[in-house]
């Protein structure tokens, strides 16, 4: 968090990219934190938080859905390495999030396989619906972050970790307007 309210500030340090940074972790890496977020080209995360080379594990999927091979990858840090931070990372006008919004509201089906963006994203849409809000694509996004982020603290093989008190699978949300990333469920008590 601090890297990114260095980000909100514009007073980025560019931490660990360098070559000396590169040949630190050439041959083993140590990433403090797992990021899933979006593939939305607004919302890199190793820029967002100030961090560098070997610094986090990074996945990137449309609305930061989830499947087994993401699972996997997220799992892969913290049953590996220890990794002791999961964040999953949603975002304001997420354009994955607004099409299957749409595509549920209106019944339609979207093309191709964002069909299985749409669908993975079922959940959140039927409590969006029951929350009734102004800004319903907003409240879905916030919703599925927070879903996915219990789904993976609720994981059978990350369960073992949270419970022990080493890891922590936190849900987040990013604002395109301010920079700024609000935790909302999850964090760690210092």
């Amino acid at each position: 968090m601090d890297g990114n309210a260095r980000w909100v500030e514009g007073t980025l340090q560019h931490p660990d990219r360098d070559p000396g940074r590169r040949e630190l972790v050439a041959q083993e890496q140590d990433p403090y934190g797992v990021i899933l977020s979006c593939i939305d080209s607004r919302v890199p995360p190793e820029l967002l938080f100030d961090t560098g080379l070997g610094d986090l594990f990074v996945l990137r999927t449309g609305g930061q859905v989830v499947g087994p091979v993401v699972t996997g990858s997220v799992e892969y840090g913290p049953m590996t390495s220890g990794t002791p931070l999961i964040l999953v990372l949603g975002h304001q006008r997420c354009g994955a999030i607004k099409a299957a919004y749409e595509a549920m509201r209106d019944g339609k089906k979207l093309p191709g396989n964002l069909q299985a963006i749409s669908d993975a994203l079922r959940p959140a849409y039927t409590e969006t619906v029951k929350a009734k809000t102004g800004d319903p694509v907003d409240t879905m996004i916030r919703i599925h972050v927070r879903q996915t982020a219990a789904d993976l603290r609720s994981n059978k093989d990350l369960a073992p970790l949270v419970k022990k008190g080493e890891l922590a699978v936190v849900s987040a949300y990013y604002s395109l307007d301010t920079g700024r990333v609000e935790v909302l469920a999850g964090a760690p008590s210092a």
